[in-house]
């Protein structure tokens, strides 16, 4: 009998689990692989991370290297490892990963450790990490996701591990402390420290960056401000950790955990206070050039020309102007809200809740304060101080005074605002108004948000260099930019193009139009005045804003010379060929028509406004600098500039401004090659600017334009002011644009006034009115300090006194030209007709525009009663015409 093996069951059995077992593996092998496979396929390159550059903010200097302004997706200071200190780097590893120094990229055992309390905690919490710093900096930079998931924690693993092969510790940890958000708009530990204690990172002391370290596992729940409990006990448990690694002394942790946590509120820079108008520009000017990423995260050093001094009395200056227009034609609008039931005896806290409630209106400046009506007929308000957000900047401080921010105040409206007041609406108790707080006693002023607008552009008149650029009444309220996108009108000071073109050709300032009626098909041109002076000089013409002189004039010219001379200068993109177009009936910018008449003032040259100096990448090196003129080297020779443009400083003539060297000016490429001056070479300033008129035509209208200003139609723009000063005013159609553009031989400014809508400001509100005072008061303030220059004549031209016929003038003349001589010249504008002159596509004039405007001088006040033909009647139906009135 066959006896059966023993064990054989037992045996089976062991065999088919270990079958099972291997198929097993082996299917799960396969799966393994297969999700490796899916998991790597897709992983990103770590090799980029080797030229690692964190995305920097750029920042705006001032000409004096005052910060202005910061631009920034991310508020983020790159500090390099080397400049971290080490208690900063201690606090972090600490608190994050304490084998960072000795792991390869993952921390098995607190993966491990992580897994066993996450089934302990049970559902519906979120699992406890075990990233280390390595694959914190894998998802950060690499995956860009806080997915909870495994596939993505196993992505963190193997990228970490790689970056481990490549990168070495301390760059991980740089890339890390750099990158890590830290909260309140804070990215990297250097925004961190000055966010929340205002001061550099190296100033830090052991508890501030044990607190930095605490907040990567929950910027939000550690808040300083929100949960100083909680984040003082974290920072406290970072100090422990520290101590445990050896960082840190127990007695030196000891000390720090008893520390106070006190947080010092940072203010973000910029744009520094009045300067909004100009960093918004150059802001602009960046995207255009470089696009949005390398502007707001390329870590651009951009030096401006802005005279930031000069920048915020323009707009203070501007302001007051609107406010007195404002004040003088629109009068008190009335409250801003009412609020029932306050009088005399009213309980302050009763109002004070109310009024903290009421949301500032646009256009409210910092220095205003929202009040209540406690006693309308006496005029007595209370207000909160502090109830407008200040800005900020060096003289916030000393304008609040002593009162507290949100102290209850009182005081009485001024009288000469009580009556204005009065006037219209009255002063309720309960209403709203805004104020403003007088310097003495507890008068108060009462105000509003004017509804008319204005512009003020400032710049040098050799380089083009913009010091000041005011684009209206408040940035916060409205970021339209009057100064360079709103296109508008020039009016009359669009003439002094005219004249340089006459110039040109060869016509000398004493030679005589006819000013007399002249109609073209239904077009019926006037003067202001409505008079007629009949032979009428240029040099007169363009003093008194001779409407009908400027077209007889253009007439003969040709408007394509007249349209290509403001093409070439810049001060238009394209004009149509019409006749009224000579009277200011094109459109452009303060900003522009301020590059053209710097063109009148640098001798004909083409000069283009310019925001920016130079452009340095976050290496420092140079990307980017305005061109036009440039430094050379060579040995001095006499004369004053060459036949290649290079100005020998040892030839100017005696008086000339000096060149102005444009820092970090490099020399221009040429032909020949050129060199930086050497040790031993005296340096030359070489403009390669284009030449649009002749040195001795800019010269001829700059002569006549001082008179414009000494007695003709912008005498109340040079009230005050010794300096030689020339300009010119600027009416538009219906009144619609008041503007007066003025310079001395170095400083060139533009002003302009109206609504944005364009819309009357009143009858007789012309350039000389508005726009000339505030011209008058931003231009002594750009005066302040710099020398008394006065406009040298070039050479082949002479300046002689004669009789114009109406009145002693002094004018500029050239070679072969005789002063108080006119040549006879063919009367174009009598062949023209209505369809020559463009005047059918031109908008309707008003009829009555300048009715009653007599013979009284709006601008300067003077008697233009006298003189030949003032008493010919306009032709009926006449109007001033399109363009220019004055």
């Amino acid at each position: 009998m066959l006896r059966r093996p023993r064990f054989r069951y037992w045996r089976a059995l062991l065999g088919a689990t270990a079958a099972v077992m291997l198929v097993g593996a082996t299917g799960g092998a396969v799966v393994l692989w297969s999700q490796y496979e899916g998991i790597v396929a897709d992983l990103p390159t770590v090799e980029g991370l080797q030229s690692y550059q964190p995305p920097v903010m750029s920042r705006l200097y001032a000409g004096d290297d005052q910060l202005v302004a910061e631009l920034a997706n991310e508020r983020r200071i790159f500090v390099p490892y080397s400049a971290i200190p080490d208690k900063v780097k201690n606090a972090f590893v600490a608190a994050e990963d304490q084998k960072f120094w000795t792991h390869k990229g993952v921390d098995p055992a607190a993966i491990i450790r992580a897994g066993l309390t996450d089934l302990t905690r049970g559902k519906g919490r979120r699992p406890i990490g075990a990233s280390t710093i390595t694959q914190q900096v894998a998802r950060i930079m690499l995956l860009g996701t806080n997915a909870v998931s495994f596939r993505r924690k196993a992505k963190e693993a193997f990228l970490a591990m790689r970056i481990e092969q490549v990168l070495p510790k301390e760059k991980i940890l740089e890339i890390y402390l750099n990158e890590i958000y830290l909260g309140n708009g804070a990215y990297g530990i250097g925004a961190a420290a000055q966010t929340y204690f205002n001061k550099p990172l190296d100033q830090l002391d052991d508890a501030e960056a044990a607190f930095l370290g605490a907040l990567p596992k929950s910027p939000t729940n550690y808040n300083p401000e929100r949960f100083p409990d909680a984040a003082r006990g974290r920072r406290n448990w970072v100090l422990e950790r520290m101590a445990d690694i050896g960082s840190l002394s127990p007695e030196a942790a000891r000390a720090a955990a008893a520390e106070p946590l006190t947080t010092r509120s940072f203010t973000r820079p910029g744009p520094a206070p009045g300067a909004e108008w100009f960093a918004e520009e150059v802001r602009r000017e960046l995207m255009e050039r470089y696009g949005q990423a390398v502007t707001m995260q390329g870590g651009l050093d951009v030096h401006t020309s802005l005279d930031l001094p000069l920048q915020r009395s323009a707009q203070a200056i501007l302001r007051q102007g609107l406010m007195a227009y404002d004040r003088a034609n629109r009068g008190w609008q009335g409250p801003l809200h009412r609020l029932p039931g306050i009088g005399p005896e009213t309980d302050p806290a009763q109002w004070q809740a109310a009024l903290r409630g009421i949301a500032p209106p646009p256009g409210m400046l910092d220095q205003w304060r929202l009040a209540v009506v406690l006693d309308g007929a006496k005029g007595r308000v209370g207000w909160l101080e502090g109830s407008v957000v200040w800005r900020g900047g060096p003289n916030a401080a000393a304008q609040m005074g002593a009162a507290q921010a949100g102290a209850v105040q009182t005081g009485l409206v001024q009288t000469k605002d009580l009556s204005w007041a009065q006037r219209a609406h009255g002063l309720r108790n309960g209403d709203v108004v805004m104020i403003e707080p007088q310097a003495e006693g507890s008068r108060v002023g009462l105000m509003q948000v004017p509804l008319v607008e204005g512009a003020v552009v400032t710049l040098n008149a050799r380089t083009g260099r913009v010091l000041a650029l005011v684009g209206g009444w408040s940035f916060q309220a409205s970021q339209f930019d009057r100064a360079t996108q709103a296109l508008r009108q020039p009016g009359s000071s669009f003439k002094p193009f005219v004249y340089l073109d006459a110039m040109e050709q060869g016509i000398s300032p004493s030679q005589k139009f006819d000013d007399s009626p002249v109609s073209y098909g239904t077009w019926h041109p006037n003067n202001y005045e409505k008079d007629f002076w009949g032979p009428t000089t240029l040099h007169d013409a363009l003093r008194e804003s001779r409407n009908l002189v400027t077209i007889r004039l253009a007439a003969h010219l040709g408007m394509k010379t007249v349209a290509d001379t403001a093409v070439k200068l810049g001060l238009v993109d394209s004009m149509p060929l019409v006749l009224p177009a000579a009277l200011g009936a094109v459109e452009t910018t303060v900003l522009k028509e301020a590059g053209a008449y710097a063109s009148l003032a640098a001798g004909g040259r083409r000069i283009t406004p310019t925001l920016v100096d130079d452009i340095q990448d976050r290496n420092g090196r140079v990307v980017w600098r305005s061109s036009g003129l440039s430094l050379v080297a060579g040995a001095p020779v006499a004369g004053a500039v060459g036949p290649d443009g290079v100005v020998q400083p040892g030839g100017l003539p005696p008086g000339a401004p000096p060149p102005v060297m444009v820092p970090g000016a490099s020399a221009v490429s040429g032909g020949a090659a050129s060199v930086l001056p050497g040790p031993d070479d005296l340096p030359q300033l070489r403009d390669d600017r284009p030449r649009i008129a002749s040195e001795e035509s800019a010269f001829q209208i700059t002569t006549m334009l001082q008179d414009v200003i000494r007695r003709g139609t912008g005498v109340r723009a040079g009230e005050g002011i010794t300096v030689p000063i020339a300009g010119k005013t600027g009416t538009s159609q219906n009144f619609n644009d008041a503007w007066f553009a003025g310079y001395t031989p170095d400083i060139v400014t533009v002003v302009w006034f109206g609504f944005d809508t364009p819309h009357t400001l009143g009858k007789n509100e012309t350039g000389g009115a508005i726009a000339g005072p505030i011209w008058n008061k931003v231009m002594k303030t750009a005066l302040v300090g710099r020398p008394a220059l006065d406009f040298v004549p070039p050479q082949g031209v002479m300046l002689v006194q004669y009789d114009t016929g109406r009145g002693v003038a002094t004018d500029a003349f050239k070679d072969g030209q005789v002063a108080g001589v006119s040549m006879a010249l063919a009367n174009v504008s009598q062949e023209l007709t209505a369809a020559d002159t463009g005047a059918e596509n031109m908008p309707d004039s008003e009829s009555d525009m300048a009715a009653g405007a007599g013979a009284q001088d709006s601008a300067g006040g003077r008697d233009l009663s006298s003189g030949p033909n003032n008493a010919s009647p306009a032709p009926s139906g006449g109007d001033i015409g399109m363009g220019g009135l004055y």
